[in-house]
């Protein structure tokens, strides 16, 4: 090869080298941008105080018990512990009563909202999206505040927090950041409802209830597949499926989905199990409007 070749060669391989090595730091920039927690302002509960008779009310809507009772504990005390088995791994709900140490009893508002709305944890680590802060980003600041001083009047417990067990990459809690930044639903699904009450059944169904989270599949990522909204979904534990509840799979009423949310008892008078046995305990809890709003919401939504 001639060695004035030989020399070009060189100089095309030293040029590619370094733009190859550019494109490593720009796209190291992104990621580390696209991967990055996002947390309230300092002031984002600015002038606001919370009602903890109105926050047992959101504490119910929001199913707070449901995931972080321990199994057969006692249904005010948050000490976690409950396991929820995924295609990417083990989760374990943790410990967020009001004790000091164990629980979250030392964090500050903006710090559980933070958690709540943002899913970012008081030392800027991003939770995992099983907790279901992808349906909780659209709820109202005064629930927030309401919802948290009614926390705070629960027992506390001093039974540690158990870790995850996920296998790696997915135990690198930082991808979650890339999760939220293409996979999150931030928008209402059920645009322009068309009434009062279907907006309200629209707010507990979609921020508080977070009933997506079960009975609607999943893409590849771990999203919602808002296309096939409250279709459901395969029973992510194991065997079996979440049942659709969208009008062409649910065909009961709404005074027979309000019911069902009261007492438990479907219109064939069957009774509620499983996970749903759960739910209708906190759906109990709620007002009777509460329970027409999400009944009239159900049947607002496309076929």
């Amino acid at each position: 090869m001639p060695r004035s070749l030989s020399r070009t060669a060189r100089v095309m391989w030293r040029r590619l080298g370094t733009g190859l090595g550019l494109l490593l730091l720009v796209g190291a920039g992104v990621g580390l941008w696209i991967t990055q927690a996002d947390p309230l302002p300092d002031d984002a509960l600015a002038g606001l105080e919370g009602d903890p008779e109105s926050g047992a009310r959101i504490f119910a809507a929001a199913g707070c018990a449901s995931c972080h009772i321990a199994e057969d504990g006692p249904a005010d005390v948050l000490s976690g512990g409950k396991r929820f088995a995924t295609d990417f791994g083990t989760f374990v709900a943790p410990n967020i009563s009001s004790d000091p140490v164990a629980g979250v009893g030392s964090w500050d508002d903006i710090a559980l909202a933070n958690a709540i709305l943002r899913g970012v944890s008081p030392d800027g680590q991003q939770y995992y999206p099983v907790f279901p802060y992808g349906a909780y980003n659209k709820m109202r600041d005064q629930d927030v505040i309401d919802l948290i001083s009614y926390m705070r009047t629960l027992p506390a417990s001093d039974i540690a927090s158990q870790p995850h067990d996920i296998a790696f990459p997915f135990s690198i809690r930082r991808l979650n950041g890339g999760w939220k930044t293409f996979a999150m639903v931030d928008d209402w699904t059920l645009q322009d409802p068309a009434s009062d009450e279907i907006a309200q059944g629209r707010y507990l169904v979609e921020a508080l209830g977070h009933c997506a989270e079960c009975h609607t599949p999943r893409n590849a990522i771990g999203g919602l597949d808002t296309a096939a909204w409250m279709t459901g979904a395969p029973f992510p534990a194991g065997e079996g499926r979440v049942p659709g509840i969208t009008p062409s799979k649910l065909d009961w009423s709404v005074a027979d989905i309000a019911e069902y949310l009261r007492s438990g008892f479907t219109p064939d008078f069957d009774s509620a199990g499983g996970e749903m046995a759960a739910v209708v305990r906190n759906t109990a809890k709620l007002t009777d409007a509460d329970r027409q709003a999400i009944a009239s919401y159900l049947k607002a939504l496309p076929n």
